[in-house]
């Protein structure tokens, strides 16, 4: 029993170990959103809108190619979990060839098609050309980004999650430093306002692709990019698809299902989605931990299934997942009754505050939900299971979200207030039914480890 006790209490360590600065990588992350959020805020409320509107049709490009790099996750997790150094090397390279290509891709159609893209939307036409300015720069810049992305998905399959949270903190800092700068022209720089920003976002992620890269190249932190291994090959490539491809679909079109849902928002007027765009941030914050969290369970997952330790893999779940519904239960409570708060930090705007306190007043309870279901997901990725993620991804938007907030918000008339409640649904219900799938266990025995 002793002993039991001692391995659960070895493991939570690990878990923490892991979790922590991903949670750490993650919220630096926000901060640096946040950071634009806070220095447009000062130029009104549709520079404010700006960036919100522009991450919907970023996101929904930018994660086609993350699915790819969660299943780079995958396959070195496992080959560390088998002690196979040279596997581990090759499928960093065969991650970085696959990336690059995707990156290209996705920079040449961001930057053809935003502005049609952006009308589809649309945009409120006293935010559209801040919008456009500030989603073209971000994609002329999508390569450098994916170079950090890379990174952060190899240190993660290895259990190294120091490397990219210093990397993220200089990431911020810089960030911090040149918005101000760049926005309103301080010094000799001159005032650039929401393309300001957009800039600083490059320049700084330019910054940490370079680090990356040279990390990488030393290959003192247990991994080596090594020339020979950026050679294509098709078994590896065939492989990151297949575990990548499911991933990719789902995410890409639940990205799509939010930049649907911000047309739905955007059509209520730039006070609604600047309360939508906070509120957002604010929610993303507290539930960062959950992708943490999720992105650890994926790792040890991963490695345990590696080692053929099934019974250390159901642990790893189990003590991430209620570690998850401690914490964003603290912070849910807090957007519940404080939201007003919150919301006034960034704009003293009546309208959006009134908005902002409605969303956090329906939509709170559902992400203490949603986040348990994360963490769930990470151990489907860790353990090759994908399909169920872009099944539930799918269902969740397009299944639930979408067509509830047009129906209770246009068809029944509740406006605003029907959109938070299609958000609420959609969370509880997709998280449900991760936990049923989780209990039939098929992500235990998805891949196996003697074919990596």
């Amino acid at each position: 029993m002793m002993n039991i006790i001692q391995e659960d209490k070895v493991l939570y360590k690990q878990l923490l170990d892991l979790a922590l600065p991903i949670m750490g990588a993650n919220l630096l992350q926000m901060f640096y959103n946040l950071a634009d959020a806070y220095f447009l805020g000062k130029l009104g409320k549709e520079a404010l809108s700006a960036p919100s509107i522009a991450f919907t049709l970023i996101f929904f490009m930018v994660v086609f190619g993350t699915g790819f790099s969660l299943a780079g996750t995958t396959l070195i997790a496992q080959s560390k979990g088998k002690k196979d150094q040279s596997k581990v090397d090759f499928y960093l390279g065969q991650m970085i060839l696959i990336l690059i290509c995707t990156s290209i891709v996705i920079m040449v159609l961001g930057v053809s098609f935003s502005k049609p893209l952006l009308h589809l939307l649309q945009v409120p036409q006293s935010a559209f050309d801040y919008t456009y300015e500030y989603v073209t720069i971000i994609f002329l810049g999508i390569p450098l980004m994916f170079m950090t992305i890379v990174l952060q998905s190899a240190m993660q399959g290895i259990g190294n999650s120091l490397t990219p949270l210093f990397i993220q903190l200089c990431t911020v800092l810089l960030n911090v430093v040149l918005d101000p700068l760049l926005i309103f022209g301080i010094g000799p720089f001159p005032a650039m306002e929401v393309r300001g920003a957009a800039l600083a976002t490059v320049v700084s992620q330019g910054v940490a692709s370079i680090i990356a890269f040279f990390i990488l190249v030393k290959g003192d932190c247990g991994l080596k990019l090594r020339l020979c291994n950026l050679r294509p090959d098709k078994e590896a490539v065939t492989r990151i698809i297949k575990i990548g491809l499911p991933s990719s679909l789902g995410q890409s079109l639940s990205a799509f299902g939010f930049t649907v849902l911000q047309g739905i928002v955007n059509s209520y007027g730039t006070a609604v989605v600047a309360a939508f765009g906070v509120g957002n941030r604010i929610t993303n914050i507290f539930s960062m931990p959950a992708q943490g969290f999720a992105q650890a369970t994926s790792s040890l997952v991963g490695q345990s299934l590696g080692a053929k330790c099934k019974e250390r893999a159901v642990l790893v779940v189990k003590q991430a997942a209620f570690s998850i519904f401690v914490f964003i239960t603290i912070g849910m409570s807090l957007t519940f009754f404080y939201g007003h708060s919150f919301v006034k930090f960034f704009i003293n705007d009546p309208e959006v505050i009134h908005h902002g306190i409605y969303l956090f007043r329906i939509n709170s309870i559902s992400v203490i939900a949603f986040a348990v279901f994360t963490v769930i997901t990470g151990a489907f990725q860790g353990g090759g299971d994908t399909k169920p993620i872009m099944f539930l991804n799918i269902l969740r938007l397009w299944g639930l979200r979408v067509p509830l907030a047009y129906l209770l918000s246009h068809t029944m008339g509740w406006g605003p207030i029907g959109i938070w409640s299609a958000m609420f649904t959609s969370n509880l219900i997709v998280a449900i039914l991760g936990f049923f799938h989780l209990k039939r266990g098929r992500w235990l025995v998805k891949i196996d480890p003697d074919k990596i």
